[in-house]
This record gives C-alpha cells, sequence and structure tokens, in this order.
C-alpha cells in the first residue's frame, strides 16, 4: 500500500495551504495586502484553523467545509487564552472574513459555485458579525443615496449639459475657475475615492482618457506614491470624469501654468492643505451638507461603500483605495446588502 513521504504534504493539509497562498498571493501582487505585520497576522490565523481542519476525522477539506464544522471550531476555541488565538468575537469576524475570501477567491480561480459556509456562518452569528461595531469601532460615515444624488446634480452645474433645459445648459458659464476647481476636485473625492492629501498631489499626468469609453474624458487617475501606499490606479465615476474634462479644458484655456493639475492660484502655486479644506467645506455647505460630518473623507468612504454594493469584490476596493483589505471589514458592516447607488 502506497504511503506519503514524510516530508510530503497530505492532499487535505496540501489543498489547504495551497488555497491560503494562492489567496495571499494574488492580494498582495494586487497592491491590497502589503505591511508584513498584517500577512502575519493572516499567516497564524489561517495556521490555527487549517491546524484544527486536519486534526479532525475525516479531515475538514475546503469542498466539504460546512457551517456545522465551523461551529465546532468556534465551540473547541472558547476557553482558549488570547495568545492561543481565542475566538473572541472581533477574533472570530476576523478569521471568518478571511475564510470566506479564501473560499470566494478559490471558486473564482477554479469557475464554480463558492463555498458561502463562512459568510452563512455569520449570518447566523449577529453577535460576532457586529462585532466590530459593538466594540466601539466606529462605522464610516457615508452619504445616503439621496444625500449623494443631490450633490453630484449640484456638481455637474458646473459643466456644460448639452441635453438639459436653457437654464440648466448655460449654467456652468457663471462658475469661476476657481469653482469649477472646487467641484472637480469635490466629484474625485466622491467618484473616485480619493484623499484630500491625494487630489492635491495630482498632476497634469493623473487623468486617463485613453482606453476610455468617450474620447478625450478620463476614465481613471493615475494616483502617485506617498509615505503610505505606492503609486496606483483607480477609476472615477462618468459623471466626475466629464466634470473633470471641462475642468482640463478651462485650465488650458485660461493658460495657467505649472504642473498641479488643481493649482492654488492662477499663477500656479500649489493647493494648500488649509485652502482645499475651506474650499470643500464652503463647497459643501452650499449644497447644503454642511450639517454633515466627515467632509471630505465621508465622500470616499461613500465611494467606496458604492463599489461594494455595486458586487466589487474587496480586494479590488481596497486596491483603488490605496489601503489593506482588512480595511474593508469596517464597510461590510454598512453593506448590508444589494441597494440603490449611484
Amino acid at each position: 500500500m502506497p504511503t506519503l513521504s514524510l516530508f510530503e504534504e497530505a492532499p487535505a493539509q496540501q489543498g489547504l495551504s495551497n488555497a491560503f497562498e494562492h489567496w495571499l498571493s494574488d492580494e498582495r501582487h494586487a497592491g491590497a495586502l502589503r505591511q508584513p505585520g498584517s500577512i502575519a497576522v493572516y499567516r497564524e490565523m489561517w495556521r490555527g484553523f487549517q491546524g484544527w481542519c486536519l486534526t479532525q476525522s475525516p479531515p475538514v477539506t475546503l469542498e466539504s467545509l460546512a457551517v456545522q464544522d465551523l461551529q465546532a471550531f468556534q465551540a473547541a476555541r472558547l476557553g482558549k487564552k488570547s495568545p492561543d488565538l481565542s475566538l473572541t468575537p472581533r477574533h472570530a469576524l476576523r478569521l471568518m472574513r478571511l475564510i470566506d475570501w479564501v473560499l470566494r477567491h478559490r471558486a473564482a480561480q477554479s469557475d464554480v459555485p463558492p463555498n458561502t459556509a463562512a459568510s452563512d456562518w455569520l449570518a447566523e452569528n449577529p453577535h460576532v458579525r457586529y462585532a466590530d461595531a459593538a466594540s466601539g469601532d466606529p462605522l464610516p460615515e457615508v452619504l445616503s443615496v439621496a444625500e449623494a444624488r443631490h450633490l453630484i446634480a449640484f456638481l455637474s452645474n458646473a459643466r456644460p449639459r448639452p441635453g438639459a433645459s436653457a437654464a440648466r445648459r448655460d449654467a456652468h458659464a457663471a462658475f469661476t475657475w476657481q469653482e469649477l476647481r472646487n467641484c472637480a476636485a469635490v466629484a474625485l473625492h466622491l467618484g473616485g475615492g480619493l484623499t484630500p492629501a491625494e487630489v492635491r498631489a495630482l498632476t497634469l499626468s493623473s487623468p486617463i482618457s485613453r482606453g476610455g469609453r468617450t474620447r478625450d474624458r478620463p476614465w481613471k487617475i493615475s494616483i502617485p506614491a506617498n509615505g503610505n501606499s505606492p503609486a496606483r490606479e483607480t477609476p472615477i465615476a462618468p459623471w466626475a470624469g466629464e466634470l473633470l474634462q471641462h475642468w482640463l479644458q478651462i485650465r488650458s484655456e485660461r493658460r495657467i501654468p505649472g504642473d498641479m493639475l488643481f493649482p492654488s492660484t492662477a499663477t500656479g502655486k500649489p493647493w494648500s492643505k488649509q485652502s482645499h479644506y475651506a474650499a470643500t467645506r464652503q463647497l459643501l455647505a452650499q449644497a447644503g451638507l454642511d450639517g454633515n460630518e466627515g467632509g471630505t473623507f465621508k465622500l470616499r468612504h461613500t465611494f467606496a461603500v458604492r463599489q461594494l454594493r455595486r458586487g466589487t469584490a474587496p480586494g479590488e476596493v481596497a486596491r483603488w483605495l490605496g489601503v489593506e483589505v482588512a480595511v474593508m471589514e469596517r464597510y461590510q458592516h454598512v453593506v448590508i446588502g444589494p441597494v440603490d447607488v449611484v
């Protein structure tokens, strides 16, 4: 009877290991998981889960994994001290998210329906599903669908609208170049998820229109690297691209010098943090959103939630935002299910 070498992994162990390593490799390649500390935590979490699976009889595989297995694993870890990876609600939430990500990644790679055991287990255990919120971790503040639609309509008044009524069609003529700049910048917060620092750092080479559906209309933004994240490209909403296209035209017509996409003055001086903050705060107040806390970061959170509600994979949204995929856990509490998005 053939036997495995002492140095060879059993099929069940190999399947569990390979699934995790393939997920991890793709997340790192996409730039969604970069910090060595985060990678080490995920490895340790998976090692503990894998070890339990292999001690069962028969061993639990990713194909056979069921809700009752996860319940048994949870029960087996109760009472353990935290150094032993006790499944406190917050730890259980992170682990179940990890298992779900690996299962869905494996299914996508194999072109088969995903095993939903982890997400099903979370649905049956709300005390774990909302563990972050229950522990005081604040949920991201986002605009409601109505507020987002209102702001988009307000911002879009700053660009030509050929199909609108006469009054609305010519409304953009009343905007100064600074007001148009402010609208285009806010559009990138809401329509692209950029941070204030990223918006101020953009150059004239940042908007990308090649490869898009509409000639000369930007459809994504190239964001330069900073101390926290590498350079990346992120898509922007079509309405934001139209507004940015108009801003580029006006900026060129006014012959504003310099390489900054959003200069502070007609001489091309860079936009300072304080001036940018004051301009965007005033614009939101003019749009009737001055009572909303969170400012431009609230717009960034709205972009993230909007993408998740559209069904975009958390890892992809994390890459667009330039953050670790673990950050997406905070947004999952806001994304209850598919709803109307703008």
